[in-house]
């Protein structure tokens, strides 16, 4: 079975989207700064002085990414290859969205995800589509967002090639990556030889200028007493 399409997994994701810093990370003592990575990765890296009328936000999951963006962009377009996170992120355009948080053994709290009310939900819309195979009648855009997507795809080159032509010349191209490299996701012969930093500068070099790095931390919940904590590269690239 696919993993993205397990109920416990969408529930994690609904939870690192849109949990209140509470009820993802109850302990005053934890990582405070990872918290709200959905929002960050738009927010920390994006230029909005440029006014990005349009955006593309891929491996979009669940959504919050997208709204966010559309507090800056007239139309924000969110893909991801999961039905069910697609299906989620669908229906908190118009409403609240009841979820469960995993707590410990069979113990849960039923929590509702809801997108603020400051973002313009009607400025997005959202479709499943593989990022290694986007439809060809996609066209380009003022700003693509990619968090966390590369190193999760079983042949990253193809969505490299695809991107000078998703970005507009002047865009922004915003990716982030924990660079975390598992062959149950690629295959070995197809992760980097060096450093991600330096084989993504070299792949990207004749169709974008790196302007913005920082690293971006971010927690997943397990449960109440375990946590996943990465840090992720973030970056922002202009089309030449």
């Amino acid at each position: 079975m696919n993993i993205y399409e397990t109920r416990r997994l969408l529930d994690e994701y609904l939870l690192f989207h849109y949990g209140s810093p509470t009820e993802v990370l109850p302990w005053a003592e934890g990582p405070q700064d990872a918290l709200g990575f959905a929002v960050r990765s738009v927010t920390a890296l994006a230029d909005f002085a440029l006014q990005p009328a349009s955006a593309l936000d891929l491996g979009c999951a669940v959504g919050r990414s997208s709204f966010e963006l559309a507090k800056h962009c007239q139309t924000v377009l969110g893909i991801d290859y999961s039905q069910g996170f697609i299906d989620a992120a669908r229906a908190l355009c118009s409403r609240e969205l009841p979820y469960e948080r995993l707590d410990e053994g069979s113990a849960r709290s039923s929590l509702i995800a809801r997108v603020p009310e400051d973002c313009p939900r009607e400025r997005v819309q959202f479709e499943t589509g593989d990022a290694m195979q986007l439809r060809n009648d996609l066209g380009s855009f003022d700003l693509v967002h990619a968090a966390n997507l590369l190193c999760r795809l079983t042949d990253p080159q193809k969505l490299i090639e695809r991107l000078p032509a998703l970005v507009k010349p002047g865009g922004q191209l915003l990716l982030t990556t924990p660079c975390t490299w598992l062959e149950e996701f690629t295959p070995s012969d197809r992760w980097p030889q060096g450093s991600t930093r330096d084989w993504l500068k070299e792949r990207l070099a004749a169709d974008f200028e790196l302007v913005l790095e920082k690293d971006l931390p971010f927690l997943i919940r397990e449960h109440a007493r375990k946590y996943q904590w990465s840090v992720a590269w973030g970056t922002r690239w202009i089309r030449r």
